[in-house]
């Protein structure tokens, strides 16, 4: 009765044997101590790091390039400078990279006209943005503000008739050398342009240069000035004089009336004179004076 048999099972294996959902306990294999990454960390997926028929090294490379920084050097002679594979490894794992997607290498004319090659790395092959957002953007320039349309200047008289080009030139001239009395006042040629139609409606008025330099130079601002071309356009309108008084024309003097030819019926010395005159001046005179 108390004989063992040795070829029973023992208890503990026919309970293992008996539940097989029982976890069973491995010896080898990987264990993992992981730590939450905070700073410094990049995402990539299993599908890079467990590929089937990528090389280990385009692996290792394949994440070595989805971790670099925008605009970080990735071309053959960078990468054998940063590892110790050499140029022709590093050459032919790119290639295996590029040939599964995870890397696009093409050809681009910069703004000054150089041909680059750009790399482009993909995190996950087949999920391509569009082309015109393939090349990632900088974060200043993606956020940077465009630029405010610049407003119109006001705008100014306009002469009543068409201006002489001295009077053209006489406004531009003094439109310039606004600098001189105030360096705020240095005008853009397009600036001049539009201000001077309303310089020549002074003038128009019989206003005198030196009074129009007058008017848009005295009383400026104390501060700076943000748009001197705008202020200058409102005072030429707001500040425009009256026309000047009417004057009637004048009226036409009639031209001197020129007379015929005739000879003296006394001396025969030709004179100008009308019909009803037989005698020359001189002789009217004698006439005259001789006693009756």
């Amino acid at each position: 009765m108390d004989t063992q048999n040795p070829s029973a099972p023992s208890r503990a294996q026919s309970a293992a044997g008996g539940n097989p959902t029982r976890p069973r306990h491995h010896t080898g294999g990987v264990i993992h101590e992981n730590t939450r990454h905070t700073t410094r960390f990049t995402v990539i997926g299993n599908h890079l790091t467990q590929h089937k028929e990528l090389s280990l090294l385009a692996i290792g490379l394949g994440c070595h390039i989805q971790s670099l920084p925008t605009g970080a050097p990735t071309d053959i002679k960078s990468l054998a400078a940063r590892f110790k594979e050499g140029a022709t490894r590093i050459a032919a794992a790119l290639r295996e990279l590029e040939a599964h997607g995870y890397l696009r290498r093409e050809r681009v004319r910069t703004a000054t006209g150089r041909i680059i090659t750009r790399t482009v790395s993909c995190n996950q092959p087949g999920h391509r943005r569009p082309a015109d957002t393939d090349c990632p953007v900088p974060p200043r320039a993606a956020h940077r503000p465009e630029p405010r349309p610049r407003k119109a200047l006001p705008a100014v008289p306009q002469p009543t008739r068409a201006a002489a080009v001295a009077l053209q030139q006489q406004a531009t001239d003094l439109l310039a050398g606004l600098r001189r009395h105030d360096p705020r006042l240095l005008l853009s040629a397009t600036d001049t342009a539009h201000l001077a139609p309303g310089v020549i409606a002074w003038l128009e008025r019989e206003v005198t240069p030196t009074a129009v330099r007058h008017a848009l130079t005295t009383d400026l601002p104390a501060d700076a000035l943000r748009r001197p071309a705008a202020l200058l356009a409102h005072r030429l309108t707001a500040q425009l004089p009256p026309p000047p008084p009417y004057r009637a024309p004048a009226t036409a003097t009639p031209p001197p009336v020129r007379h015929a030819l005739r000879t003296c019926d006394t001396c025969d010395r030709a004179f100008r004179a009308p019909e009803t005159e037989t005698h020359c001046r001189d002789c009217r005179t004698e006439a005259l004076a001789a006693p009756a």
